[in-house]
């Protein structure tokens, strides 16, 4: 159960605490199973036979793995969201929503602030936010990287 604001107060735990154990382990797990997802779909390509052979098979596979990680980053994305309507800095979800993608993506807006107390989550939000776009980069250039040497037999060197 994630800790709401009254939670929180009472029982000495602060905005990053909640913040860092209540959403990081989640975080972590989304992007995990993106990466299986990515490996086990590029491996199949690759038995079939498909990887490494046309451009527009190529194309794809990069476009199927671009996916995933787009898929886990809205995810998390709306777990945040929710952490932050738990902890009533926002009343519904869309606004938590739109709050938590200006975060997450580190676009920093500035047009809708949390209460002080809680402040610090969005700061944590935007590491969270660059760690697993760095994570995602990573995914689609080793996919990408593997396409390449698959394809052009003079670059395995």
């Amino acid at each position: 159960m994630l800790w709401n604001k009254d939670d929180a107060r009472s029982s000495g735990r602060d905005p990053v605490s909640v913040g860092r154990w209540r959403n990081r382990g989640p975080m972590i797990l989304i992007h995990a199973l993106a990466l299986g997802a990515t490996v086990n779909f590029f491996r199949y390509e690759r038995k079939l036979g498909r990887a490494g052979v046309a451009f527009g098979t190529d194309l794809a596979i990069v476009t199927q793995t671009i996916s995933f990680a787009f898929v886990a980053h809205l995810i998390e994305i709306a777990l945040w969201a929710k952490l932050f309507v738990i902890c009533k800095e926002f009343q519904d979800f869309g606004s938590a929503y739109y709050h938590s993608a200006v975060n997450y993506t580190t676009l920093g807006y500035g047009d809708v602030i949390m209460s002080p107390s809680w402040k610090l989550l969005g700061p944590l939000e935007g590491a969270d936010g660059a760690l697993m776009f760095g994570v995602s980069t990573a995914m689609i250039f080793a996919v990408t990287q593997r396409l390449i040497l698959a394809r052009f037999v003079d670059l395995r060197e």
